[in-house]
């Protein structure tokens, strides 16, 4: 789906669409996957096109996939940061402090005493012909056995969390859904306008 949804952006036959799903429970390996980050159970893996490196998605993650054109001249690390910023919002919204990490990408929640850090929301893009496809990750309800079995996204000195469990309460896929659709939307009109989310938040941050 992905990719016929991106061959229509390319042809100019769609200005661009966000997909929005939970998805059965799957490994995928991006294109930097190490052989040391495989599934120790020898689960299955499947071996997709973005980039990073493997992960897990499944039942009680939200998976958002939004597929645009970026802006000119093309800055695919600042479209990173807009989606970091979109899942440091919808943590937020939950009532979650969520955070970057320096040199990491996604969304962390710190621990006792800001350390160490956990991982709520991940990132992985595939970006040819000026075209943006796969996308961000976050952890809701999901339970976390799955990432036990790999090096999740390549870190082995850190751990992975749920919304639910930073909250304290059940944050589900729906209660988030709808504040990830619109913060993409914001980023979208953000990089075309030149006023990114990103940019936005630090500037508010530091006033």
């Amino acid at each position: 789906m992905q990719r016929r949804l991106r061959a229509d952006v390319v042809a100019g036959r769609s200005p661009g669409v966000v997909v929005l799903c939970e998805h059965p429970s799957v490994y995928t390996a991006g294109r930097r996957t190490e052989p040391s980050d495989l599934p120790t159970d020898g689960s299955p893996v499947v071996e997709v096109d973005r980039g990073g490196r493997i992960t897990w998605h499944g039942p009680g993650q939200l998976v958002a996939y939004p597929i645009v054109r970026l802006a000119e001249p093309l800055d695919v690390v600042a479209w990173v940061r807009d989606l970091e910023q979109v899942l440091v919002d919808a943590a937020a919204a939950a009532g979650v402090r969520a955070e970057r990490v320096e040199g990491r990408s996604g969304a962390w929640v710190p621990g006792p005493a800001d350390a160490p850090y956990a991982k709520v929301g991940a990132i992985g893009l595939h970006v040819a012909e000026g075209v943006t496809s796969h996308g961000i990750a976050l952890n809701c309800t999901n339970a976390l056995d799955a990432y036990r079995a790999i090096v999740p996204c390549g870190i082995a000195d850190a751990g992975v969390t749920t919304l639910s469990a930073a909250a304290g309460r059940t944050v589900t896929v729906d209660e988030v859904a709808g504040v990830v659709a619109d913060r993409v939307q914001h980023a979208v009109d953000g990089m075309r306008a030149g006023r990114r989310i990103s940019s936005t938040a630090r500037q508010e941050t530091t006033a």
